[in-house]
């Protein structure tokens, strides 16, 4: 299998750099730092007072104005919640937090087994690179399609851990699909459209990218991010967090926040993408995070992007047009066509989008 010899070359530094405790390459260094500070910083940023929602009272068909309005307010504020009651029990959660570690500590050369292909995205590896330019996220990624079936490249699936199961993978990844469907569905309650109104426009066979993110220790966390600042491109992401390190901040009205761990203990943290905004007609905001990095230890995450059929059109939702409120997005087809390379030159695809 051809694979992409710089990530391979960065995959290798990292590993030295953490055994070794070496110098932060410059490719990873923010010029000058970056405003906001890192998990060590000695003033460190505010808490986030993340909303919580119950998914098992938006699962109801009975379920009242209440949980609905919950939901609203968490995604046009925050656009987030922590979601709680989600049928995914305390142990899988633990389970799949032990596979990613036990993945991220083998030997970088049974961890290229499963190397991203040339100009590929899926298989383990780091940054896309699109220029010389471009400072490189301080973490290493296990990445690949989970949903559809059919769509798998189980090639790129570990099977070392044996722990490693990809039973357990397929699991989690129906449950994960059945979360997000009755999300979407409250979503429209929430706004008095029709329920299908966001459904339609992800598909039948919306894609579902599973990412397993290990982010190493780091000397230099004010100079280096682990994720750079962005929203995602996605319509739902979902993310289990780490259970005692901290390193994802959210950002809300210019004001950055970090999110602490454990927030509430076997909670999701499910996000609001751009194409979920551009749905909504801006009432939903995409929200825009980073991780940082710490100097003493490392941090793991599994996170799981839905991303609507590429052949659907994108657009907002008909009912949630009206004088009060024009139109504020243009249509689009296939998103993550210019959305990663955004990403790296940090700009956000939907603001591209606005009328």
């Amino acid at each position: 299998m051809a694979q992409n010899s710089q990530n391979t070359q960065t995959q290798t530094l990292q590993q030295q750099l953490l055994i070794n405790g070496g110098h932060t390459p410059e490719s990873y260094i923010y010029k000058g730092g970056y405003h906001g500070g890192g998990s060590n910083n000695n003033t460190p940023l505010p808490l986030a007072e993340i909303p919580v929602v119950d998914l098992s009272q938006l699962s109801s068909p009975s379920a009242g104005e209440g949980p609905l309005n919950d939901l609203r307010l968490a995604l046009s504020t925050w656009g987030c919640f922590q979601a709680t009651n989600h049928s995914i029990s305390s142990s899988f959660l633990e389970k799949l937090r032990k596979i990613s570690e036990q993945f991220f500590s083998l030997p970088i050369e049974e961890k290229m087994r499963y190397g991203r292909e040339v100009d590929g995205m899926e298989g383990y590896g780091n940054d896309l690179t699109f220029s010389n330019q471009q400072t490189l996220d301080w973490s290493d990624r296990l990445y690949f399609v989970t949903s559809p079936e059919d769509e798998r490249r189980l090639d790129l699936w570990p099977l070392n851990p044996p722990s490693f199961s990809r039973e357990d993978l397929h699991e989690y990844t129906v449950k994960i699909m059945e979360i997000i469907e009755t999300v979407l569905i409250a979503m429209a309650r929430s706004l008095n459209v029709e329920p299908n109104s966001f459904t339609d426009q992800v598909g039948e066979r919306p894609t579902l990218f599973t990412r397993f993110n290990f982010y190493p220790p780091c000397s230099t966390p004010h100079l280096v991010l682990g994720l750079k600042e962005h929203s995602d491109g996605s319509a739902i992401t979902i993310l289990l967090l780490d259970k005692q390190v901290e390193g994802l901040q959210l950002r809300k009205d210019d004001q950055w926040y970090r999110v602490p761990v454990p927030a509430i203990a076997d909670s999701l943290l499910l996000v609001i993408g751009e194409q979920a905004e551009v749905m909504s007609n801006g009432i939903f905001k995409s929200s825009v995070h980073r991780a940082v990095t710490n100097s003493e230890r490392q941090r793991i995450s599994v996170v799981c992007f839905c991303c609507p059929e590429k052949d659907i059109e994108i657009k907002p939702v008909e009912g949630l047009i009206d004088e009060k409120r024009p139109r504020l997005f243009r249509s689009v087809k296939n998103y993550l066509e210019t959305y990663f390379q955004n990403y790296q030159e940090g700009q956000r695809t939907v603001d591209g989008l606005r009328i």
